[in-house]
C-alpha cells in the first residue's frame, strides 16, 4: 500500500524492508528472554538467532526463485530482497536448518529452543505480513463481487468482510479488489503468537510450544491458500505446494505432540 517508506537524497528506503527489519528485531529480543526462562545462556541464544536468521532469509530467497524464476531478469535479481521475493516456507526450512546447526555446534537441548523459536517466529511473521501489505506482495486473488476500486481498504459483507485495493508501483495488480491475505495472515499470526505466549510458561513437556505452533499455522495458511493469488495450484489436485507443506505441517505436529507428551523427561525439570 505504501512500498516507499522515506526517500533521502534520491534513496528509497522500503516500508517492507523497515518492517521485516523491525519482526527480526522484535523476535531476537523475545526469543533472548524467553531463553533465559529455559535457562539457555544469552551468548549461546544469539548465535542460534543469527544462524537462524542468516539460513532463514537464504531459504526464503531460493524457494521464491525456484517458484517464481520469471523474476530474474540480471544477477543482481537473485539478491533483490528489497523487492519482497521471499517465500516463508522455504524461510522456515532455512531457518530449522540453521537452529539446527547452531544446536548441534553449542549442545542445546533441542525442544527448548524450538519452544523458543516458536512464538519469535510468529511475531516476526505477523510483522513481517504487514510489509508485505506495504509492498503488495503476497496478495490475494481478485474479489469477484465488489466494484469499487477506490485505492485503500474497503468493507463489504461477506468474509473476510474487507478488501484491499492497491495504487501503481505496488507488487499487486493495481486498481483491483483483492482479498486481504497479508493482513489476514498478519492478524492470524499474531493471536497464534499470543496463544503461543500464553502456553509458554504452561507447558507440560518440551516440544509442546513448538508443535502448537506447527498445528496452528498449518491449519491456517492452508485455508488462507485459497484466498492467495499468487500461487499456482497443482493440476489434478486443485491445491498449491503452499497447502501440500501446511498440511504436512499439520501431522508432524500430531506426531510431535503426541510423543513428546510420552518422553520420560518433563519440562519441569530443569
Amino acid at each position: 500500500m505504501f512500498p516507499t517508506l522515506i526517500e533521502i537524497f534520491g534513496v528509497k528506503i522500503s516500508t517492507y524492508g523497515v518492517l521485516v527489519a523491525l519482526g527480526l528485531l522484535t523476535a531476537y529480543f523475545l526469543a533472548i528472554r524467553l531463553a533465559k526462562s529455559e535457562g539457555i545462556p544469552e551468548d549461546k541464544a544469539e548465535w542460534v538467532f543469527v544462524y537462524a536468521a542468516v539460513f532463514g532469509v537464504i531459504g526464503s530467497r531460493i524457494a521464491f526463485l525456484i517458484e517464481h524464476p520469471e523474476t530474474i531478469e540480471s544477477p543482481l535479481d537473485i539478491i533483490a530482497l528489497w523487492k519482497g521475493g521471499v517465500d516463508f516456507f522455504g524461510g522456515l526450512i532455512g531457518g530449522i536448518l540453521g537452529v539446527l546447526i547452531a544446536i548441534k555446534r553449542y549442545s542445546l537441548p533441542v525442544w527448548k529452543v524450538a519452544d523458543v523459536a516458536a512464538p519469535s517466529l510468529a511475531l516476526a511473521h505477523a510483522i513481517g505480513r504487514l510489509g508485505c501489505t506495504a509492498a503488495g506482495c503476497c496478495y490475494g486473488r481478485q474479489v469477484p463481487t465488489v466494484e469499487d476500486t477506490t485505492v485503500g481498504i474497503h468493507f463489504m459483507k461477506d468474509f473476510p468482510f474487507f478488501y484491499v485495493v492497491f495504487p501503481s508501483g505496488a507488487v499487486a495488480p493495481p486498481g483491483t479488489p483483492l482479498y486481504p491475505t497479508q493482513l489476514m495472515e498478519a492478524g492470524g499470526n499474531f493471536i497464534i503468537f499470543l496463544i503461543l505466549l500464553f502456553l509458554f510458561k504452561r507447558k507440560k513437556f518440551d516440544g509442546e510450544v513448538f508443535g502448537l505452533y506447527m498445528l496452528l499455522y498449518g491449519a491456517e495458511r492452508f485455508v488462507l491458500e485459497f484466498y492467495r493469488g499468487v500461487t499456482p495450484t497443482i493440476q489434478g489436485i486443485g491445491l498449491t505446494w503452499n497447502q501440500i507443506v501446511a498440511l504436512l505441517m499439520v501431522v508432524l505436529s500430531v506426531f510431535f505432540l503426541f510423543f513428546l507428551r510420552r518422553a520420560p523427561s518433563p519440562a519441569g525439570e530443569r
